[in-house]
């Protein structure tokens, strides 16, 4: 099992200059990941300052060599898929391959998405996937979909990994993300208001999940149940006490 911290770009310390320090903290003291939620005002709170998390992203891989690095998670709908799609091609250079894009519909009530219905983010999280997964080739795609339109367009730089991974969030309640997680092979869904179980892990493997990062309960059993990655989530706060979290650690299993 590998062991992450993922936090919001907001607050304290949370700049680009101070997320690339937190980086090498999480690096040097032993973690395996570092991802950053995607808000432009965090969870709606307009006292906290918020910075593009993918503008941290590039000054976190340009601070950190061994560690993962990406999103969980990106509202998909809320930016054109053909800019993720570059944009994860150039995180994945820049890390030398290891970014992971993790992905979701985003929150209906977020006013820069436009107060689109949750049906209408569903589908345009279905086609931006499919978007990017085919720009990734370096091939010509033409597209028209519902929501998006594409005629012979192609990216030439292709990503590092023959495969970036995608990890789908959202709720693992709702039929439509275990459906993504069974295409896309990868989850960093949460279960309603509870924790994800070591049952809720081993229906995820035999469902057809390949990769499965999960965030609180107890790290051995969930291991055991086939969880890839136990993620430790820090909310906002005075930066110090975020460092002295990270030099505590992964928990030892």
């Amino acid at each position: 099992m590998r062991f992450s911290v993922t936090v919001g770009a907001a607050g304290a310390g949370r700049d680009p200059r101070g997320l690339a320090e937190l980086a090498r903290v999480v690096e040097g003291s032993g973690w395996d990941g570092l991802f950053l939620e995607d808000y432009l005002v965090y969870q709606g709170d307009v006292s906290l300052p918020t910075y593009d998390p993918w503008i941290c992203l590039a000054a976190i891989a340009t601070a950190t060599e061994r560690i993962r690095i990406g999103t969980t998670v990106t509202p998909l709908p809320r930016r054109h898929p053909w800019q993720v799609a570059a944009e994860v091609v150039a995180l994945d250079h820049l890390s030398g391959g290891r970014m992971i894009l993790g992905v979701g519909s985003g929150d209906p009530g977020d006013p820069f998405l436009e107060r689109r219905s949750p049906r209408v983010l569903a589908e345009m999280l279905d086609e931006g996937l499919e978007i990017i997964e085919r720009l990734w080739t370096g091939e010509p795609v033409s597209c028209g979909g519902k929501h998006y339109a594409l005629d012979n367009v192609r990216l030439t730089a292709r990503p590092v990994q023959q495969r970036v991974p995608i990890w789908v969030g959202g709720n693992l309640l709702v039929p439509a993300v275990r459906r993504r997680i069974r295409r896309w092979g990868g989850s960093c869904a949460y279960k309603g208001t509870t924790e994800i179980t070591p049952e809720d892990v081993r229906e995820l493997r035999a469902g057809g999940a390949v990769e499965v990062k999960v965030s609180g309960g107890d790290p051995a059993a969930l291991a055991e149940a086939g969880a890839d990655w136990w993620g430790r989530w820090i909310a906002p706060g005075p930066a110090e006490d975020t460092l002295a979290i990270v030099r505590q650690g992964p928990p030892r299993i």
